[in-house]
């Protein structure tokens, strides 16, 4: 093994270990913003294992869709969702959890079985560097025309769902005149409060 070799390989390691970790703090942790900038994480090195294949426009790719848009909507949803709201006990919870482990282990034991019994063709075909852009745009606008569509339906779906958020009401009552707030009183035109001295 030289050393391009060695050094493809730690690479592969390191990043393989910051997705598989980073993946598991999405899932466990409580904190739901540390979740999302950990989601971040695991992007940026699905964008490095991509560019370990010589495929640098999917890293690139990968970086503005996932980590620039897709992300970042979700962080701006988790700060425009309103605190005030008490979560509810769900019922079922556990079942749920068990339900869910089960299918997520299942999924797991059938990637291991693929995994093993696959015969994979190694070393893979050779890059075609600066072609691939081309190739991949031949692809999306010809054989994968209809899925690359409903992708940018889906994220205009999840604009507009940020844009509901965002304009969801958080005051319960006026501070001034005790009104229960709603979107009439929210547009009002308010007298101000403090008069300009100059203009009596």
């Amino acid at each position: 093994m030289n050393i391009a070799n060695s050094t493809e390989l730690i690479c592969f390691i390191i990043l393989g270990t910051i997705v598989i970790v980073g993946a598991l703090g999405v899932v466990f942790l409580n904190n739901i913003v540390y979740s999302a900038f950990l989601l971040g994480g695991v992007f940026m090195s699905v964008a490095g294992l991509y560019l370990l294949l010589n495929a640098s426009f999917v890293a690139a790719a990968q970086i503005l869709v996932y980590v620039g848009a897709v992300n970042v909507l979700i962080l701006f949803a988790i700060m425009l969702v309103n605190k005030r709201e008490e979560l509810k006990p769900i019922k079922g919870l556990q079942l749920r959890r068990i339900l869910s482990g089960l299918v997520c282990s299942g999924l797991l034991i059938l990637l291991i079985r693929v995994d093993l019994t696959t015969t994979w063709n190694l070393p893979g075909p050779n890059a075609i560097g600066e072609l691939s852009t081309e190739r991949i745009g031949e692809h999306l606008f010809t054989d994968y025309l209809l899925p690359f569509e409903l992708a940018s339906v889906l994220l205009l779906m999840a604009m507009i769902g940020a844009i509901v958020l965002a304009r969801r009401d958080v005051l319960v009552s006026d501070i001034g005149t005790g009104e229960s707030a709603d979107q009439i009183l929210i547009e009002k035109k308010k007298t101000p409060i403090l008069i300009d001295k100059i203009s009596q």
